[in-house]
């Protein structure tokens, strides 16, 4: 069983209990729930541009955490990004992914994956761009994903045209995509913000180095002693991180060898566990009033916001 919360804000209802995604875009929706089934509990899943942008300052992302019986994030700092009363009432839970079966690397290429949709957040181009500081030919870097604007597609299109490595290829079926990950010697991920992104657990399911941006969603996942980050938007540092991978086979076997040692956060069964122990406490566990009980009881004392 593996995780699959919906991307439209939507509740999605199974029995006495519901579950939310994104506080901001969701707020009416929980918010609605919560009117029309006081007695049940909610669930809100944070992603990452709730929890490094719209809980500290957009009103409905606030009162949604208020409203929410139990908080859900996707990798282990992600809590830092929470008041201690939110905490609380917070798990932890990983995006779960089968097992992956590696995939024979190109022998006369260095492969480099890009795995996302083209959006701002992600800094999609960070290495389509650090190209530019990589003479050697035999580097190539693929991008999948679909392109959530007129001008990120304009900018791959310039990309290709500048640097014949670099080649984006759209949104392909999943498992196309998954091939790419499998074959390729590495991949990146240089997002600005993450709230736990599932193309990493997917790069640790299958054993894939990571080449990753430092931000809390990745060194969640990855952990904090990973050895392959650079810092975000940084194409030269990136460049690299990218040319030690292609020369230098044991700081490449070092990348695979931490990605493969995350690989019981990311198992089925420890999602499965995770979803029970949720479950028990929602069942067992006190109920967190929401900002209307409070109404009628003394103020909680106030608390600081983690990092």
């Amino acid at each position: 069983m593996t995780t699959s919360f919906s991307r439209s804000g939507r509740i999605e209802i199974a029995s006495a209990r519901a579950r939310a995604l994104h506080a901001r875009r969701s707020h009416a929706a929980v918010a609605a729930w919560k009117k029309a089934c006081p007695g049940r509990a909610l669930v809100l899943v944070l992603t990452g541009t709730d929890l490094y942008r719209d809980i500290r300052n957009d009103p409905d992302a606030k009162a949604s955490l208020e409203l929410a019986d139990r908080l859900v994030v996707l990798q282990s700092e992600g809590l830092k990004e929470l008041k201690a009363a939110h905490r609380a009432k917070a798990s932890v839970i990983h995006q779960s992914v089968p097992p992956i079966k590696r995939g024979s690397r190109p022998a006369r290429q260095f492969l480099v994956t890009v795995i996302g949709h083209l959006r701002e957040e992600k800094e999609p181009f960070c290495a389509a761009r650090a190209l530019q500081f990589l003479p050697k030919k035999d580097i190539r870097v693929v991008q999948l994903g679909r392109a959530l604007s007129a001008d990120m597609a304009a900018q791959a299109r310039r990309l290709m045209k500048r640097d014949g490595r670099y080649r984006w290829l759209g949104e392909l079926p999943h498992g196309s995509a998954m091939r790419w990950l499998a074959r390729g010697h590495a991949m990146v991920i240089s997002s600005r913000m993450e709230g736990g992104a599932h193309v990493v657990s997917e790069a640790i399911a299958a054993g894939v180095p990571v080449l990753a941006s430092r931000i809390p969603g990745n060194v969640g996942l990855l952990g904090d002693d990973y050895p392959g980050y650079f810092p975000v938007g940084d194409d030269r540092a990136l460049s690299r991180l990218i040319d030690r991978a292609r020369m230098d086979r044991a700081f490449l076997g070092s990348l695979g060898k931490a990605v493969k040692a995350r690989r019981a956060l990311v198992r089925p069964a420890a999602e499965r566990r995770a979803l029970r122990s949720l479950i028990a406490a929602i069942r067992d566990g006190p109920r967190f009033p929401d900002a209307s009980d409070r109404k009628h009881s003394a103020p909680p004392k106030a608390s600081s916001h983690g990092r």
